[in-house]
C-alpha cells in the first residue's frame, strides 16, 4: 500500500509545474487532480491520463492502452490512455502529457450553470 502513495506522489511532483496537483484515494487507486479538475488515473503502477476526441489521437498513434475495467461481467473503457513511459524518466515528457491531460479536463469541465434572478 505505501509503494502506492509513493508512486502518487511521484506522479503529482512530476505534475507539479501544471498547477496545484493533489492525489486521492479512489477505487483501489488513486486520482490525480489539478486545480480541481480530476485529469488522471493511477492504478498499481500504472498512470493513465485524461483524453477527449482531440487528443485521443495522440495517444493512439503512439499505442498507448487505454483504462479499462469490468463491471457486472462487461468491460467498460473510460477515456483515459496509459502515459508513455518517458514521462517517468523526463520531467518535460510528463509536463508535455500532463499538458495534454489538463486541457482535455478544461474541455470536459461544464460550463457554470447560469443562476435565476
Amino acid at each position: 500500500m505505501q509503494h502506492r502513495q509513493e508512486f502518487a506522489d511521484f506522479a503529482a511532483e512530476r505534475m507539479a509545474g501544471l498547477g496545484r496537483i493533489t492525489a486521492r484515494r479512489m477505487f483501489g487507486g488513486h486520482g490525480l487532480y489539478c486545480d480541481g479538475l480530476f485529469l488522471a488515473i493511477i492504478i498499481g503502477d500504472k498512470l493513465y491520463l485524461k483524453a477527449d476526441t482531440q487528443t485521443q489521437p495522440v495517444y493512439e498513434e503512439r499505442g498507448l492502452a487505454r483504462f479499462t475495467y469490468s463491471a457486472r461481467g462487461k468491460t467498460v473503457q473510460l477515456m483515459y490512455y496509459e502515459a508513455p513511459a518517458d514521462v517517468f524518466d523526463e520531467p518535460a515528457a510528463m509536463q508535455h502529457w500532463g499538458r495534454l491531460a489538463l486541457q482535455a479536463a478544461l474541455r470536459a469541465r461544464r460550463p457554470a450553470s447560469r443562476k435565476r434572478r
